[in-house]
């Protein structure tokens, strides 16, 4: 967040500090964001000091590395120990622990083929430069990163490359909110929607928040100006009882918006199911390759199945992903998870809560 913005100013965010206290005029507001990178700005900015008493920010399940589930990581282990395989991650996935604390970085100390690619195009070339091996990239994340590797697949398949693969773990944001609200795992009177998610989906996926549950909602972007414009746009419905999904970060995300990045998208994959940390299996919510591209499907390729994994116990990352607590009442917060030594993926991600908790708070 540069501080050079128009967008971070304190001209700008001072008098919606002032209008967002009217707005709601005394009365409380508990409000959700679904995007990490909300999470790291809200800390990182200062804003969440800065919000009157009354309004209460809760973190949801909006960092695609947190809500990793410990079963994809076993599965991501067991790749890694194919001697015919190399794996090719985002480097948020190489810290995060699978079961009994293992990770990627443990397994490539052990002598295991894993690199780091900061693009689906990297592992593609990562995949030319070595033909002896198979490369598997893990795609993990929302729609913002899905059709990137959409194209990669596509790529591949154009090339005849052989020796490369997805495994895709990807997932869909609406349907895990719809989840919360359907099973009542948390309490919340609106929902901060993810900017950069809602570039690519536009907003009408989001419109079952308003009609079906009676919540207001509002797209919102990164620096505090725009963090506080969704929030007094959100204060203003629940004042006036007239609950909408609104766009207040025009500048970045269209209404309906971006029906080519979508398109790859449903070219090569098509909803599934998928295991989300602290919700479980929510149908339609995951991103499956599509028959027709089964060569570049590592699930098909390597006829892989996700293992039933217990979960760590004392670890509360699902708990803090549903809001049902803040990080702090985790009792490995802070003593036995912290940022050297984390135990649960929160504390990993740079958009993690928990991270956002540690490096922000008085820790």
């Amino acid at each position: 967040m540069s501080a050079k913005s128009p967008y971070a100013s304190a001209a700008v965010c001072a008098p919606l500090l002032e209008r967002l206290t009217g707005l709601l005029d005394g009365r409380k507001m508990r409000f959700m964001e679904v995007c990490g990178t909300h999470t790291a700005a809200i800390f990182q900015s200062g804003l969440r000091a800065m919000l009157p008493g009354n309004i209460r920010h809760i973190s949801g399940p909006g960092c695609p590395v947190c809500v990793t589930h410990d079963a994809e990581v076993a599965l991501y282990l067991d790749l890694a120990a194919n001697p015919d395989c190399l794996v090719a991650t985002f480097g948020d996935l190489m810290r995060v622990p699978g079961p009994a604390g293992a990770s990627l970085k443990h397994a490539s100390a052990a002598g295991a083929k894993v690199e780091i690619a900061y693009s689906p195009l990297d592992a593609l070339t990562i995949a030319r430069n070595t033909p002896d091996r198979q490369v598997v990239f893990l795609g993990v994340g929302f729609e913002t990163t899905a059709p990137a590797v959409a194209a990669a697949i596509l790529t591949a398949s154009s090339e005849g490359l052989q020796n490369f693969s997805v495994l895709s773990m990807h997932k869909l944001v609406a349907p895990a909110i719809h989840k919360l609200l359907e099973s009542h795992l948390c309490d919340v009177d609106a929902f901060l929607l993810p900017g950069h998610v809602a570039t690519i989906t536009g907003v009408q996926p989001f419109q079952f928040i308003a009609e079906q549950y009676h919540k207001p909602a509002a797209v919102g972007g990164f620096e505090p100006a725009d963090l506080l414009v969704a929030l007094c746009s959100m204060a203003s419905m629940l004042a006036d009882g007239a609950p909408a999904i609104t766009n207040m970060y025009p500048r970045a995300v269209a209404e309906t918006g971006n029906p080519r990045a979508r398109e790859l998208m449903r070219q090569v994959f098509e909803p599934g199911p998928a295991l989300w940390r602290g919700l479980g299996e929510i149908a339609g919510s995951g991103l499956s390759v599509r028959n027709e591209f089964a060569a570049y499907d590592a699930m098909k390729k390597f006829q892989l199945t996700l293992p039933k994994i217990a979960p760590v116990t004392a670890c509360r990352c699902g708990s803090v992903l549903t809001g049902a607590i803040e990080p702090p009442q985790c009792p490995l917060f802070a003593k036995k998870c912290t940022p050297a030594t984390p135990v649960g993926p929160c504390m990993v991600s740079s958009e993690g809560s928990c991270a956002a908790y540690f490096k922000y708070g008085d820790y």
